[in-house]
């Protein structure tokens, strides 16, 4: 009965030990993923999301085409509808629709949500609002929620997929 218990103990011991070697960094999600290296992708991800903000505030529709991967991966859906099938069919459909606009605001709200999945891939997805002047003046404001699939690619943030559904 000792030599059982004995070893009862020295196998907690050693459990407790082997646990006691791993610090607060090495310790890796069900992906893979330390804590710090999440928060570097959340932080990565959030810069590049604000700056697309700035970006199409600036540039107008134009600036969507260094923001979404140009590949046969990418497709952008909206209400329900798939709006680009890949890369190139967005690229051509931004070059027609920044004809028609004058200017272009973009404000993402402040309910940010960053998954980090890998090191190169995040979710991410928050409400939004935009207004829009076409060329002949008139303005549209639209609001609702975006949604995103956030590729790493030669060390650049780029969305990979997006959907935009619009709010009542």
């Amino acid at each position: 009965m000792r030599l059982g218990l004995w070893a009862v103990m020295v196998g907690v011991v050693a459990l407790v030990g082997c646990n006691w070697r791993y610090s607060e960094e090495e310790h890796r999600d069900a992906r893979g993923m330390t804590r710090e290296a999440r928060a570097g992708v959340e932080a990565g991800v959030g810069t590049f999301v604000h700056r697309v903000a700035e970006d199409v505030t600036q540039e107008g529709p134009a600036a969507w085409k260094k923001e979404f991967e140009d590949g046969p991966e990418f497709f952008m859906a909206s209400e329900g509808q798939l709006a680009f099938a890949n890369g190139q069919a967005a690229t051509q459909g931004i070059d027609s629709f920044a004809k028609t606009i004058r200017r272009m605001e973009l404000h993402w709200g402040d309910d940010l949500r960053i998954d980090a999945l890998t090191p190169e891939l995040a979710v991410v997805g928050t409400t939004w609002k935009e207004v829009r002047v076409d060329v002949e003046g008139h303005q549209v404001t639209q609001g609702g929620y975006f949604t995103g699939l956030v590729e790493k690619r030669n060390g650049q943030w780029q969305f990979r997929d997006a959907h935009w559904s619009v709010g009542k």
